[in-house]
């Protein structure tokens, strides 16, 4: 198991902070070899179909399996999965977002079509904000993944609820088979 770290402040005297001299970390954990594809879900699983994205993260992994990908349930978003994207090559993102289709459309936006949804004049998802200043953490740290892709699920509803709307649950199926398509393109599975 390779560890990284996140950028520690030198100044800080933490010891939660302090970088042991081995240099590695104990909370992210990267199997050896070959980096494997990413794939971030967000949302809140508490919203309805806001969880979309972390639900087809755990959906992908029951059905390829965790050798296939690093999977991980990045909820509301963090900056501390910055370090999971640094150590990847291609990065899949999984999210409820307006795409301007029918609840349970699924899309998919690939390298710069994804940078274009998500920077255009219209807030398309309530983490996209938090995930373009991840991105651009990343571009500046000259590691942004030159395979990355956001699959978005229109969302029929956004309210108390830990149960995926019936034609979001629907869709997940087509979105999973949309998912492993790409990453079986970016690397065998």
């Amino acid at each position: 198991m390779v560890t990284s770290w996140l950028a520690q402040d030198p100044r800080s005297t933490s010891k939660a902070d302090a970088v042991p001299a081995d240099g590695t970390h104990p909370c992210v954990r990267i199997p050896p070899g070959p980096p494997l594809s990413l794939v971030l879900g967000f949302g809140n699983i508490l919203l309805s179909d806001d969880g979309a994205g972390v639900k087809l993260v755990e959906r992908l992994r029951a059905e390829i399996g965790d050798h296939a990908a690093v999977f991980i349930d990045g909820g509301t978003l963090s900056f501390s999965l910055l370090s999971y994207i640094e150590a990847t090559n291609s990065m899949l993102v999984v999210d409820a977002a307006d795409v301007n289709g029918a609840p349970g459309t699924v899309r998919l936006f690939e390298d710069a079509a994804m940078d274009e949804f998500l920077t255009s004049n219209r807030r398309r998802t309530v983490h996209e904000v938090g995930l373009i200043d991840l991105l651009d953490m990343a571009r500046l740290q000259d590691c942004l993944p030159p395979r990355r892709a956001l699959l978005c699920i229109q969302p029929q509803r956004i309210d108390w609820s830990e149960e995926l709307s019936a034609t979001v649950a629907e869709a997940l199926p087509a979105a999973a088979h949309r998912a492993i398509a790409l990453l079986k393109r970016w690397q065998p599975i």
